[in-house]
């Protein structure tokens, strides 16, 4: 039973950005987003036809657990003055705010499982789900037919615009990225083989401990000072792992040159915290869903109120299209 994982926000976002402002409702106000993430679903469903869907909530976008690790994380992006005074309010284009509860409203009439968790953002969500799934296929063993002593792994596929979450790629598991740079209907497909491609690294873990050496701007973390991407893949590929990498470094171990070292050694305080912020959990307290793909509308009636009230006839209608055909398959 194949599972696919959606970084909501991620996708509303680029859906935002990606299509014109002049998507309006009846009344003149903004749709682009709840537009273009329903077109989304419906071409993932057709394309690549899952029989499960969960749209992943950031319930908390800034979790205070990393935030107390590196105070830096994503501080760039809190609104720097919001209406109530409130701390840690994510920075949100005027015109994409009152979207987002539209798109909650439509997703619960069409019937599709949208979940988060307290104090946990959707990456983690994801992580989370993609741990269950692989504890089922595990437990239910499927084999292959005809091939003795091997198990057909269940799949998961994430659909994010975050590369964080390549660190759940697994081929063995099943588990692979659709990361949409170009938009989901030309998505890179990360698997292990693309990861190495693009990054020099072997595996998911082998990004994420890449990722922390890198560090990241764009979500506040810095990184070694001195050790950008390339070097913490060459370091990664000779040591096997960042703790190996920090343990070659305090034993005075071959492989190192001494500005690396010494580098590594100075980032000690962000290099225990930092894999808390990269590393996506995997217990995260997700409540149980039904993620079974509707085949009908969970409230066809306020399914309808809303197709009438936000003018996005043709984007529910496609959904509930693909939906139908996947049913049928």
């Amino acid at each position: 039973m194949s599972l696919m994982l959606l970084d909501t926000a991620s996708l509303y976002f680029r859906a935002f950005y990606g299509l014109p402002d002049s998507l309006r409702s009846p009344d003149g106000r903004p749709v682009n987003a709840v537009r273009g993430l329903l077109d989304m679903i419906a071409f993932l469903v057709t394309e690549h036809g899952p029989d499960r869907l969960v749209a992943c909530w950031d319930d908390d976008w800034r979790p205070a657990f990393r935030v107390d690790a590196i105070e830096s994380y994503k501080a760039h992006r809190v609104a720097r003055l919001t209406p109530a005074g409130e701390t840690d309010v994510e920075e949100v284009p005027d015109a994409l705010t009152p979207q987002v509860p539209v798109i909650v409203d439509v997703l619960a009439a069409l019937g599709i499982a949208r979940v988060g968790a307290p104090s946990f953002e959707a990456d983690d969500v994801i992580g989370t789900l993609t741990a269950r799934q692989l504890e089922r296929s595990a437990a239910a063993a499927m084999p292959v037919p005809g091939v003795a002593g091997v198990v057909m792994p269940a799949g998961v596929d994430i659909v994010t615009g975050d590369r964080d979450l390549f660190q759940l790629v697994d081929d063995t598991a099943g588990v692979r990225v659709l990361y949409p740079a170009r938009g989901v209907r030309d998505p890179d497909v990360v698997d292990q083989a693309r990861i190495a491609e693009k990054y020099g690294v072997p595996t998911g873990a082998a990004y994420a401990d890449m990722a922390i050496l890198r560090g990241d701007p764009s979500d506040g973390l810095p990184g070694v000072p001195g050790i950008g991407e390339k070097t913490a893949a060459k370091l990664i590929d000779a040591f096997g792992s960042l703790d190996a990498i920090r343990a070659a470094a305090r034993d005075g171990a071959p492989g190192l040159t001494p500005t690396q070292r010494r580098r590594l050694i100075d980032a000690a305080d962000y290099l225990d915290v930092a894999p808390v912020v990269v590393q996506v959990a995997r217990d995260a307290p997700v409540p149980d869903v039904d993620d079974a793909l509707p085949r009908e509308p969970a409230d066809p009636a306020a399914l309808d109120a809303l197709v009438e009230r936000w003018g996005i006839r043709s984007s529910v209608d496609r959904v509930l299209a693909a939906l139908a055909g996947s049913t049928a398959r």
